[in-house]
C-alpha cells in the first residue's frame, strides 16, 4: 500500500489573463506568433480559443493538444512520406526543415504528389555566440544549401511561400543584427525569393538568474530587425515558448521541513521543475527579500528527493517562514514537465482567470 506522507501535494496555478497578456506584448514585435507548444501545453490550449496564433509542433504526439492543425506549423525531424502525408491530412501546411535528409523526403513526396501545397521554412544554421561546451546539438542547414534550395524551390508550384527558420536560444539575453548578418550570408536575389523568417523563441522570462533590465533593449532590435524585412517585402515570425508560459505560472508548494537553513517543500525539481537542472534557471520565490532586508535569514530550498541536484534555490533570503507554510515560486509555468524519478506524483495544474 502507497502512502502519501507529504499529505497536502503541490500544484501549479496557470493564469489566463497573464497568457494573453504576454500574446499580445510578443504580436507588437512580429507579423506572427507561433508559440512553441512543447513549453507548457496547457498554453496552448488558452491561446487557441483566445487568439489567432499559431502553434509550433515538433511531434505528431504534441497534436493531442490542438484542435485545429491549420494552425501548426510542424518542425520535421527524421519523417518519412507516411508521416508527411499524415500531417498534410490533418490540413497542416506549414513545415520547417532543418536538415537535408528531411528536404530531399519531402522534395520527392512533392514530386510524386504534384497537387500538394504547403509553406516551407527552412532552418538556418547560423553562427552561435556561445562558449563551446559540446552539450548542443547545432541544428540547420549550411548557408550554401538555404540559399540553393531557396532559389530552386521557390518556382515549385507545390511551394506556396517560403522562407528561412533560426532560433535565439532560450534565455539568450543579447541580441544581434541578423539584419546586417543576413546580408552578409545571402544576395539580392535569395532576399526576393523568400516570404518569411521566424527567428525562433529565446525570448527571456524572468527568473533569480535572470536580468530583466534587458528585455526592452532586446525588442528595440528586434523591432529594427521587424523594419528590415518589412523593407524587403518579408512577414517575420516570432516563436517565443518560456517568454509566454513562464510568467502566467505559480508552483505552490507547503513546507514540510526546516533545518539549519535548508528548506524542504513537498515537492521536487523532478515532477515541477525540471528547468532548474537542464537550462538552468532558478525560480524566484514569492515575498523573497534582499540580503540586508532587517530580519530576512538565508535558505536553501530543496526538494524531497535524495538527489543532491534537487534544489529549487541554492540561496534565498525570507522572513518569518515556518513549518506548514505555503512557498510559492513565481514565473513557473515553463517547461512544467515530469519525470518517474522516485515515483513522485504529478502536480495538478488549476487554471485561473
Amino acid at each position: 500500500m502507497n502512502k502519501n506522507f507529504s499529505k497536502n501535494t503541490a500544484y501549479f496555478e496557470l493564469s489566463k489573463s497573464k497568457v494573453l497578456n504576454q500574446f499580445e506584448k510578443v504580436l507588437d514585435h512580429c507579423d506572427l506568433v507561433s508559440y512553441s507548444s512543447k513549453t507548457n501545453p496547457y498554453v496552448t490550449k488558452i491561446l487557441e480559443k483566445e487568439t489567432p496564433c499559431f502553434f509550433s509542433v515538433h511531434l505528431v504526439n504534441e497534436l493531442v493538444n490542438i484542435e485545429d492543425c491549420s494552425r501548426v506549423l510542424f518542425l520535421a525531424q527524421a519523417w518519412n512520406e507516411e508521416e508527411i502525408s499524415y500531417l498534410l491530412s490533418l490540413e497542416i501546411k506549414h513545415l520547417v526543415v532543418d536538415n537535408l535528409r528531411d528536404l530531399d523526403v519531402l522534395e520527392k513526396y512533392l514530386l510524386k504528389f504534384p497537387e500538394t501545397r504547403v509553406e516551407l521554412l527552412l532552418r538556418l544554421k547560423l553562427k552561435e555566440r556561445s562558449i563551446r561546451t559540446e552539450k548542443y546539438f547545432v541544428f540547420g542547414i549550411e548557408t550554401e544549401m538555404v540559399d540553393k534550395k531557396v532559389k530552386e524551390l521557390k518556382s515549385w508550384p507545390q511551394i506556396e511561400s517560403i522562407g528561412i527558420h533560426f532560433h535565439r536560444k532560450t534565455q539568450n539575453m543579447a541580441e544581434w543584427n541578423y539584419g546586417f548578418e543576413l546580408a552578409e550570408l545571402f544576395d539580392k536575389e535569395f532576399f526576393e525569393s523568400i516570404d518569411l523568417i521566424n527567428m525562433g523563441g529565446g525570448l527571456p522570462a524572468g527568473y533569480a538568474n535572470t536580468d530583466m533590465r534587458l528585455l526592452s533593449g532586446i525588442f528595440s532590435k528586434i523591432d529594427k530587425f521587424r523594419n528590415w524585412c518589412s523593407d524587403r517585402e518579408i512577414k517575420l515570425i516570432l516563436e517565443p515558448g518560456r517568454f509566454i508560459a513562464a510568467p502566467a505560472g505559480r508552483l505552490v508548494t507547503k513546507i514540510i521541513a526546516i533545518d539549519s537553513g535548508n528548506i524542504t517543500v513537498n515537492a521536487s525539481v523532478y515532477n515541477s521543475d525540471m528547468d532548474a537542472i537542464i537550462v538552468p534557471v532558478k525560480l524566484l520565490v514569492e515575498g523573497e527579500t534582499g540580503k540586508k532586508d532587517e530580519g530576512a535569514k538565508q535558505y536553501v530550498i530543496k526538494g524531497v528527493t535524495p538527489c543532491s541536484l534537487d534544489l529549487f534555490r541554492y540561496r534565498v533570503y525570507l522572513k518569518d517562514v515556518t513549518v506548514g507554510d505555503e512557498l510559492v515560486f513565481l514565473n513557473a509555468g515553463a517547461y512544467i514537465f515530469s519525470s518517474n524519478f522516485c515515483s513522485l506524483d504529478i502536480p495538478e495544474v488549476r487554471l485561473v482567470e
